[in-house]
């Protein structure tokens, strides 16, 4: 590994741009590369044995690459896979689960936190795990909220619908009197005022995208691989048609998606 190597970053397919956007912001002087595994998206309705078995065949893509670290910025790859992920690269690898908790942990003063994510995010429990071994005793309330990922896509984050949806899913939230939402998918983040507005100022929502940023950030200096020259490159490769990516991406990241090279799977 060298400071000059790239940040390897993958998800089931775009929603990890957004921890693109803010490692960019954190270190614009990184070469990045991203893989959207578009084809066979979305992993969060899929097995754990196929979305471990999807994760290996990303992070070997990555590894071919000569990648300096990895960040797996998709929740429902960190919930279920990390594990197998870590086994397998040589790299440090960096998800997107304990870097929210840790901050969430650290964020409420009532003890009481709520999750929203995909069902197999959700379902694994993998944020309360996290949440309980940085701070015990905490209250947490989770939500399956799987219509944020294709209202985030839709660029449908600030209308009627956008906002009746979130009624719909963190009603239940608001009722418990949590003090701190973590956004447990890296679509969200495009819906935050849509989520703020509904729960109120006295909630704060933790972007597991910016949590990620600062975690990747401190691995790169504690291990000395922090890239000191000018502006990095960023590369973008899918496993499905490059134009979806091209024009959903330009909602994460603006004009710097200007083009992905697809590979075969």
């Amino acid at each position: 590994m060298a400071r000059d190597d790239a940040i390897g970053i993958f998800d089931s397919g775009v929603g990890g741009l957004t921890v693109m956007h803010e490692i960019l912001a954190a270190l614009p002087g990184e070469n990045v590369i991203y893989l959207g595994d578009t084809a066979r998206y979305p992993y969060g309705t899929k097995s754990p044995e196929t979305i471990t078995r999807y994760s290996i065949e990303n992070t070997e893509f990555m590894l071919e690459k000569g990648v300096k670290l990895l960040v797996v910025a998709c929740n429902t790859m960190s919930a279920v896979a990390l594990d197998a992920i870590r086994k397998r690269a040589d790299v440090p690898v960096v998800g997107v689960i304990e870097p929210g908790a840790k901050a969430a942990a650290v964020a409420t003063t009532n003890g009481r936190v709520g999750v929203v994510g995909t069902d197999a995010t959700i379902a694994s429990g993998s944020y309360t795990t996290a949440l309980r071994r940085n701070r015990g005793g905490l209250e947490i309330y989770t939500r399956a909220c799987p219509l944020f990922v294709p209202l985030a896509e839709e660029g449908w984050t600030d209308n009627d619908v956008a906002r009746a949806v979130a009624a719909l899913y963190l009603e239940s939230l608001r009722a418990s009197g949590i003090d701190t939402l973590i956004l447990g998918c890296t679509h969200y983040p495009l819906l935050k005022q849509v989520i703020g507005d509904f729960l109120g100022r006295a909630v704060r929502l933790v972007d597991s995208a910016e949590e990620t940023a600062r975690e990747v950030s401190e691995v790169l200096r504690s291990d000395g691989l922090e890239r000191l020259g000018g502006p990095g490159s960023a590369s973008f490769f899918v496993t499905d048609a490059p134009e979806r990516l091209i024009r959903v991406g330009r909602r994460f990241l603006g004009q710097r998606v200007e083009s992905a090279v697809r590979i075969e799977r």
